[in-house]
């Protein structure tokens, strides 16, 4: 059976053969990814590297290409959210799965190992401020995955349903959905350094997140809701924008993903850290050690 060709309009190169929003080729990218929000964190990163080969930049999406230790590593900027998620793991995935010039999915895939290293607010008291975090699971309150077929495999409909209860969730806003970190890399980046919960994934700062500063809320106590969740013993820990979605898109596409969190707010306490950098700068030390072990 002859394979399809992907239209231009749906695979969208640039007149250099490179993915559109991220401006990378294939060749410029390692199959170790570190992802980050901030375009600024990217340097961050990569001044730990042992050499650069090379560096792209299209918008909000950054990438730097090197070798740490021996290891091969890209660190990218997805930029805040999970419509960006959606963006940059379609992408990533064709980098390496995808032939560009025949336009065809390759016989042989590849399965990258993709890691977030990004900000989270905790919703527990326990959760200290500059904290690490690892997310074992992510519940998703976004409306990406709704998008896709053949998730009933990859997601935790029990998990999300009881959640959805609980809650009372208005479904005018999303379909919340459930879906587990890769046990691979949980157990690989995991120390007595690491705290481990789970991550509530929304698609907004304040009002999504319950920050009040003048527009007022539709479900005031919707954290109150959040932290009283249980699920098998079970709870809710923190709060951010890209796990669940990455967690999602990372199973949907065959790839492995892990969320590493620097807790840099508690919500429950009303505190804020007084040095969020360094805890930042330790927490990529620390997985970068973490990956070269």
């Amino acid at each position: 059976m002859k394979q399809e060709t992907i239209k231009p309009s749906e695979l969208i190169l640039t007149p250099e053969g490179k993915i559109y929003h991220l401006d990378l080729a294939p060749s410029q990218l390692a199959t170790t990814i570190i992802t980050v929000g901030d375009p600024g964190r990217v340097e961050k990163v990569s001044k730990y590297f042992d050499s650069i080969e090379a560096k792209a930049e299209h918008r909000e999406f950054k990438t730097h290409t090197g070798t740490y230790k021996g290891k091969r590593i890209s660190v990218i900027s997805t930029g805040i959210g999970p419509d960006n998620i959606d963006i940059v793991f379609n992408e990533l995935d064709a980098l390496v799965n995808i032939d560009f010039e025949k336009r065809q999915v390759k016989k042989k895939l590849t399965s990258l190992e993709i890691i977030r290293i990004g900000t989270a607010g905790g919703l527990t008291p326990e959760v200290e401020v500059d904290s690490f975090l690892i997310s074992t699971m992510g519940i998703g309150l976004d409306n990406v995955m709704n998008y896709y077929d053949n998730t009933d495999k990859i997601l935790m409909s029990d998990f999300a349903q009881s959640f959805i209860e609980h809650t009372q969730w208005n479904p005018d806003n999303s379909v919340p959905y459930a879906v587990e970190a890769d046990k691979t890399l949980l157990k690989k980046l995991s120390s007595e350094k690491t705290l481990e919960g789970i991550t509530i994934t929304n698609v907004g700062f304040y009002g999504p997140q319950g920050r009040v500063l003048r527009a007022k809320l539709k479900d005031a106590k919707l954290n109150e809701k959040l932290t009283s969740f249980r699920y098998k013993n079970k709870e809710i820990t923190n709060l951010e924008m890209e796990t669940a979605t990455m967690y999602a898109m990372a199973k949907l596409l065959g790839h492995r993903a892990l969320s590493m969190n620097a807790i840099i707010a508690n919500r429950a306490r009303g505190t804020f850290s007084k040095n969020a950098s360094k805890t930042i700068d330790a927490l990529i030390q620390y997985t970068l050690g973490k990956i070269t072990e």
